[in-house]
C-alpha cells in the first residue's frame, strides 16, 4: 500500500484543487469589472459587496459539506445519510435567507449592522434575495465535490470552475452589450448563473460515481445515519461561526488606529494579496484525508515541500522590487498607502508560514473525526487576535495595517498550537492503528 502513494500521484490530485481555488478570485473579478461599468459604480459595487458579506455568513454551512462528505462518505449508505443532513442545511439556509430578505427584524438588523440608508438597504436586500439561492447551489456542488475528491478525480473541480467562468463571462457580456448594468442585482445574477453551472458539473460527475464506483455498503464503515454525520459536522459549523467574528472585529478595531483609512485599506489589500498566494494551497487537508492513512511519511514529505511556497511568494512581494511595481502598476496604489501595504505584507509572512500546517493539522483532526477540537482552536484564534488588537491599538496605533496583520497572524498561530497539541496527543492511539478503511 505504501508504494501506491507517490509524490506525483499526490501532485496530480492536489494541483487541480489548487487551480480551482485560485480561479475563484477570477470569478469575482468578472463581477466587479462588470459592475464598474454602471452609471453609478460606487453605489452599485457597495450594494453588491454588502450583500456578499451577508452571503459569507449564510453560505458557510453549505461549503462545510465538502469536507464532511470527503471525510465520511465511503458508500451509498453513508451518502444517503450525508444527503439527509444536506437537506436540513439547505432548508435552514433558505429559512434564514427569507427572514433576512422579507421580515422586518431582518431589515432592521442589516440596516443597523451596516449603517446604510433606506435606498441602499432595499438595493442590498434585492441582491441578497438572489444570492441566497447561490448558497443552495454552492452547497449542492460541495456535497458532490466531496465524492469527487475522495475518488481522486479532482480535475473535475477545475473543469467545473472553468465552465463556470465561461458562463459568468457570457452573462456579463450580455448585460454590458445589452440592457446595461443598472443595479447591483446584475452581479448577483452573474454569480448565481456561474454557481448553477458549477453545481451541475459536480452533480453530473458525482452521480456518475455513485452509479459506477461507490458500493452500496463498505465493510466496517460506521457512518450509516444522519446522526453519525452531525457528530462530525456540528463542531465544524460552530467553529466557522466563531471565525465569522474575525473580519468585523478587525475592521472595527482598525478604525481606531492612528490613520484609520490608511490602516483599513492597507490591511485589506495586503490580506487579499496574501490570500491570493495562499488560495492554491488551501486544500492540504484533502491530501491528509485521502493519503495519510495509506502512507503518512510521504504525505509529510509532500507537505514539507509545498508548505513554504506561499511564504516565498509573499516574501517576493514584501522584500523585492516586484512588490512596489505590482502594487503601483497592477493594483494602482502609491505613496504612503503602498508603503503601509508592504509593511503589512512583511508581517503576513508569519501567517503564510503557519497556515499550511494549520490546514494539515485540521486534516488529521477530520481524519480522526475529532472536529470538536476545532471549536477550541478557533476560540483560541479569536481570543488571541482580539487581545493583540487591543494591545497594539493602545501601544502602537501608528502601526496602522500592521496591527491587523499581527493580530490575525498571532491568532492563527494560537489556533495552530491548539490543533497540534491535539494531534500529538492522539497520534499513537489513533493514527498508527491499522485502518479498516485504508
Amino acid at each position: 500500500m505504501k508504494e501506491t502513494v507517490t509524490f506525483w500521484k499526490m501532485l496530480i490530485f492536489f494541483v487541480p484543487l489548487g487551480i480551482s481555488a485560485s480561479l475563484v478570485t477570477l470569478s469575482h473579478s468578472i463581477i466587479n469589472s462588470t459592475l464598474a461599468r454602471s452609471p453609478d459604480p460606487e453605489y452599485v459595487i457597495a450594494g453588491y459587496a454588502i450583500a456578499m458579506s451577508l452571503l459569507g455568513i449564510t453560505e458557510k454551512p453549505a461549503t462545510l459539506l465538502r469536507q464532511t462528505c470527503s471525510a465520511l462518505v465511503r458508500d451509498r449508505v453513508s451518502f444517503r445519510a450525508m444527503r439527509t443532513v444536506a437537506v436540513y442545511v439547505f432548508a435552514a439556509i433558505m429559512i434564514v435567507g427569507l427572514a433576512f430578505s422579507y421580515l422586518p427584524p431582518g431589515r432592521l438588523m442589516i440596516g443597523a449592522i451596516f449603517g446604510i440608508g433606506e435606498s441602499q438597504l432595499e438595493n442590498v436586500l434585492n441582491v441578497y434575495r438572489i444570492l441566497m439561492f447561490v448558497s443552495f447551489f454552492s452547497g449542492l456542488r460541495c456535497l458532490y465535490h466531496g465524492l469527487i475528491i475522495y475518488n481522486k478525480r479532482t480535475f473535475w473541480l477545475t473543469i467545473g470552475m472553468v465552465v463556470r467562468l465561461i458562463g459568468m463571462y457570457a452573462v456579463a457580456q450580455f448585460f454590458i452589450l445589452g440592457p446595461g448594468v443598472q443595479s447591483s442585482s446584475v452581479g448577483a445574477i452573474i454569480f448565481l448563473v456561474g454557481m448553477m453551472i458549477e453545481s451541475a458539473v459536480a452533480f453530473w460527475e458525482g452521480s456518475s460515481l455513485l452509479k459506477r464506483k461507490i458500493p452500496e455498503k463498505s465493510p466496517g464503515h460506521s457512518v450509516e445515519k444522519p446522526a453519525d454525520v452531525f457528530r462530525f459536522y456540528r463542531p465544524l459549523l460552530f467553529s466557522s461561526f466563531i471565525a465569522v467574528t474575525i473580519g468585523p472585529a478587525l475592521n472595527a478595531m482598525l478604525g481606531k488606529a492612528g490613520d484609520a483609512e490608511i490602516a483599513i485599506a492597507a490591511f485589506a489589500i495586503a490580506f487579499n494579496l496574501t490570500q491570493l498566494m495562499q488560495s492554491f494551497f488551501s486544500y492540504i487537508h484533502q491530501i491528509v484525508l485521502n493519503f495519510y492513512r495509506i502512507n503518512p511519511g510521504r504525505v509529510n514529505t509532500f507537505v514539507l515541500m509545498i508548505a513554504c511556497i506561499p511564504s516565498v511568494l509573499v516574501g517576493i512581494l514584501a522584500y523585492t522590487e516586484a512588490g512596489p511595481w505590482f502594487l503601483s502598476n497592477v493594483i494602482g496604489v502609491s505613496d504612503r498607502l503602498l508603503t503601509e501595504i508592504i509593511k503589512a505584507l512583511r508581517v503576513f509572512l508569519i501567517l503564510t508560514l503557519v497556515f499550511p500546517w494549520l490546514d494539515y493539522g485540521n486534516g488529521i483532526l477530520m481524519l480522526r473525526r475529532q472536529t470538536k477540537t476545532m471549536v477550541y482552536s478557533q476560540s483560541a484564534n479569536v481570543s488571541i487576535m482580539l487581545s493583540t488588537l487591543i494591545i497594539l491599538i493602545v501601544l502602537t496605533p501608528g502601526w496602522n495595517g500592521m496591527i491587523g496583520a499581527f493580530a490575525q497572524s498571532l491568532g492563527t498561530l494560537a489556533e495552530l498550537t491548539v490543533v497540534m497539541i491535539a494531534v500529538k496527543r492522539g497520534r499513537e492511539s489513533v493514527l498508527l492503528r491499522p485502518s479498516k478503511e485504508a
